[in-house]
């Protein structure tokens, strides 16, 4: 009978000690990000069963605390998704710690590196690190991830394929032949999808559809980016997100057009100032308490055994009209 392979199978595959192999699962936070990559890529060749030393199963000491990582803590978007995280993280007795990470896949990573030997898990919102790092990551935490897709780890999005054809319906219903898309970052998974869903909506509903960015998710942005809408002299624009969105709104009034009476805004999430500003903005919303209250329930299970079903959590939106679309002003 083949015996089981051991960490020493492992140190030797990997060319490290088998100290610290053993210190990659027990202590992941005290092992060099790479040294750990080549620790887990050589377990997975040799068979090693993580989690799995001298045969027996575990006993891992818990904090009782979740990390919750968010790409950008002045987003309102994300309020509700932080409150919901807590309540949830509260109610199963668990702490659930906040980190920031200004929109960078460097300081995603290095935060959550920095995070491994405190917390249980992770639920990362909009994660912008690539998907070998998200991988990595979660060979060593349980990791849940909101706003975004890979197969290895659960995952909890909303449906923005949906919210994108009900806001590219909304304006061809109202007349519009055209629409510009005002893209959020690089990065960003929902950017991608959003972008891909409109695009491919585009003949079925008999819009012309143009894009422009990548952008910075945020109003100073919008306002910036409000000029080359205004050069593209399209009648109808949905934003990557409502701060985007609001920005363009602002920047067309400063160029002396009027919303919706020259050009028709829908934007993305429903944040909370989307009711406040002149004209309203009609939106997409998603369940945002739902969807951080979900992923540290999901992160919770996942901890305590449960397996992931390996498909994503899809949640449900709606088109949110207000003010800011109207029927298309024919010359």
């Amino acid at each position: 009978m083949r015996q089981r392979p051991t960490i020493y199978d492992v140190a030797r595959e990997a060319g490290v000690a088998a100290s610290t192999v053993s210190r990659a699962y027990a202590r992941p936070g005290r092992v060099a990000a790479e040294t750990a990559r080549q620790i887990f890529e050589a377990a997975e060749r040799v068979g090693y069963r993580a989690g799995r030393l001298d045969g027996r199963a575990p006993d891992p000491v818990r904090t009782r605390t979740i990390g919750l990582v968010i790409s950008d803590v002045t987003n309102p978007y994300y309020g509700e998704i932080i409150k919901g995280a807590y309540a949830a993280a509260d109610e199963a007795g668990y702490l659930l710690t906040l980190s920031h990470t200004s929109e960078s896949a460097a300081v995603e990573r290095r935060t959550v590196d920095q995070e491994l030997p405190r917390v249980d898990g992770f639920v990362i919102a909009s994660s912008r690190m690539s998907d070998s790092a998200l991988r990595m990551t979660a060979k060593q935490k349980v990791v849940v991830l909101l706003n975004r897709t890979i197969p290895e780890v659960s995952c909890v999005v909303t449906d923005n394929v949906h919210g994108m054809r009900q806001a590219a319906a909304h304006l061809a219903a109202l007349g519009h032949e055209g629409v510009l898309y005002v893209a959020g970052p690089e990065a960003s998974w929902s950017d991608g999808t959003r972008w891909r869903a409109l695009r491919e909506l585009g003949p079925e509903l008999g819009l012309d559809i143009r894009r422009i960015g990548p952008q910075i998710p945020t109003v100073r942005s919008g306002f910036a980016a409000a000029r080359r809408v205004a050069e593209t002299g399209v009648t109808a624009v949905i934003a990557y997100n409502d701060q985007l969105a609001i920005g363009v709104m602002k920047g067309l009034r400063s160029l002396g057009l009027a919303v919706p009476r020259d050009v028709s805004v829908v934007g993305f999430d429903n944040i909370v100032y989307d009711e406040i500003i002149d004209p309203g903005l009609t939106t997409v919303a998603a369940p945002l308490h739902q969807m951080g209250a979900t992923g540290v329930r999901n992160c919770l299970a996942v901890i305590r055994g449960v397996r992931s079903s390996g498909s994503p959590l899809v949640l449900p939106v709606t088109l949110v009209r207000r003010g800011s679309t109207a029927s298309r002003r024919h010359a």
